[in-house]
C-alpha cells in the first residue's frame, strides 16, 4: 500500500504540477524518475519470486523507492545518469530495430488471426444457414434476394419481406410460399 503511494500516485501528482507549470528541470527529474521505477517494475516482478522469504525484503523495496524520490539523495538521476542512460544510448539503434521487428510481426499476427477468425465465423455461418437451422436459414435466405434485386436495381422484383422465397436446384424458376400462393390462387410467377 505504501509503494503504491509513495512510489506511484506522490510522483504522479508532482509530474503533473511539473508539466502543469512547464518547469523543464522538474519535468526531466520526475522523467527519470518514471524510467527508473519502470525499470524498477519490470525487475521486481522476476525478484519477488525468489527474494520474497528475504527478511524485510518489502522494507528493503519501500527504502529503495524513497531513496529514488528523495531530494536529498538524488537516486533515481544518480541510476539514471550513470547506468540507464549510459546503456541505453549504446544499444539504442539494436533496441529500435527490435521494436520494429515486434511492431512488423505482431501486426502480422493480427491480421492473420484476424482472418482466420472471419474466416472461422464465416464458415459457421455458412454451415448453420446451410444444415437449415430455421429461422436463422430462412433469415438469410431473405436477405439474400432481398439484397440481389437492390443489387440489380430492379424494384418491381422485390421480395416483401413476410414471402420467402425458395431456389430449387430442379428448377429455375422461384417458387413463393403455399400461404402467398393461396391469396392470388396461382402456384408460381
Amino acid at each position: 500500500f505504501s509503494r503504491l503511494i509513495f512510489g506511484t500516485l506522490y510522483p504522479a501528482y508532482y509530474s503533473y504540477k511539473a508539466v502543469k507549470s512547464k518547469d523543464i528541470k522538474e519535468y526531466v527529474k520526475w522523467m527519470m524518475y518514471w524510467i527508473i521505477f519502470a525499470l524498477f517494475t519490470t525487475a521486481e516482478t522476476f525478484t519477488d519470486i525468489f527474494l520474497c522469504w528475504f527478511p524485510f525484503y518489502y522494507e528493503l523495496k519501500i527504502a529503495f523507492v524513497a531513496w529514488l524520490l528523495s531530494p536529498y539523495t538524488k537516486g533515481s538521476s544518480l541510476l539514471y545518469r550513470k547506468f540507464v542512460h549510459p546503456t541505453l544510448s549504446s544499444k539504442e539503434k539494436e533496441i529500435d530495430d527490435c521494436l520494429v521487428q515486434a511492431k512488423d510481426r505482431s501486426y502480422d499476427a493480427l491480421v492473420h488471426f484476424g482472418k482466420r477468425g472471419l474466416n472461422v465465423a464465416a464458415t459457421a455461418a455458412v454451415m448453420a444457414a446451410s444444415k437449415g437451422q430455421g429461422a436463422l436459414s430462412e433469415r438469410l435466405r431473405s436477405f439474400s434476394m432481398q439484397d440481389l434485386s437492390t443489387i440489380r436495381g430492379d424494384s418491381s422484383s422485390t421480395v416483401p419481406p413476410s414471402v420467402t422465397v425458395r431456389t430449387s436446384s430442379k428448377q429455375s424458376q422461384p417458387k413463393t410460399s403455399r400461404s402467398a400462393s393461396e391469396g392470388t390462387g396461382s402456384s408460381g410467377r
